[in-house]
């Protein structure tokens, strides 16, 4: 991996955490995976080329497009804010959580420890969140949205979810159901299978 202006995470990866394929660190430094780029480049390559291919890999595919297009669609606003998609989803789960140590924070974002911690430290500059350490232990360290970080979240949260809204606004509510259902009936089964082949590794 080397420096450059995005970092993009793997398909699979995304689709497995429903969040969004691009992820800006901030405006100048950000990470970029050329193994991720050169996978996303052959998916397109298959998808040309293979006139019919099996229905489940064409599924994923359409939805590995669609994560890309909402990612397209979405990343001006919080690159209007200065805030990176990681940024984000801190700020968010801060929001609507409360304070939380930063261990805990990653689980609930999809990110690593090093990524939750730069993701931190990146919005503790900016004012948006405090750290106050715990007095029984030091190595950790509770997290909290600021008032200016709620000032300044609090808005663009209201603007990201209208983006969403319009970006469905040609699914029914009766689509979106059966949608909700038939992911979730993938995740699951997918999550079931990854926790047989770990088993399996290591039984």
């Amino acid at each position: 991996m080397f420096q450059v202006v995005v970092e993009v995470c793997t398909g699979a990866a995304v689709l497995a955490i429903g969040s969004l394929l691009i992820y800006f660190i901030d405006l100048v430094h950000i990470d970029i995976d050329i193994y991720d780029v050169e996978y996303n480049h052959r998916i397109h390559i298959f998808m040309e080329e293979r006139k019919r291919p099996p229905e489940a890999l064409h599924t994923w595919l359409i939805m590995l497009k669609a994560w890309q297009s909402i990612t397209h669609y979405l990343l001006p606003t919080f690159l209007a804010e200065g805030l990176g998609e990681s940024d984000f989803r801190v700020l968010e789960v801060l929001l609507h959580k409360g304070p939380m140590p930063v261990n805990a924070i990653g689980p609930k974002v999809y990110l690593n420890p090093g990524s939750v911690s730069v993701a931190v430290d990146r919005l503790y500059k900016k004012g948006f969140v405090s750290r106050v350490e715990c007095s029984d232990d030091r190595r950790i360290r509770t997290v909290s949205l600021t008032e200016k970080g709620r000032q300044t979240f609090v808005p663009l949260f209201r603007r990201h979810t209208a983006l969403i809204k319009r970006a469905f606004q040609d699914v029914s509510p009766e689509e979106l159901q059966q949608l909700e259902g038939v992911l979730k009936k993938i995740g699951k089964c997918a999550e079931s299978l990854a926790e047989k082949k770990t088993s399996s590794q290591f039984g």
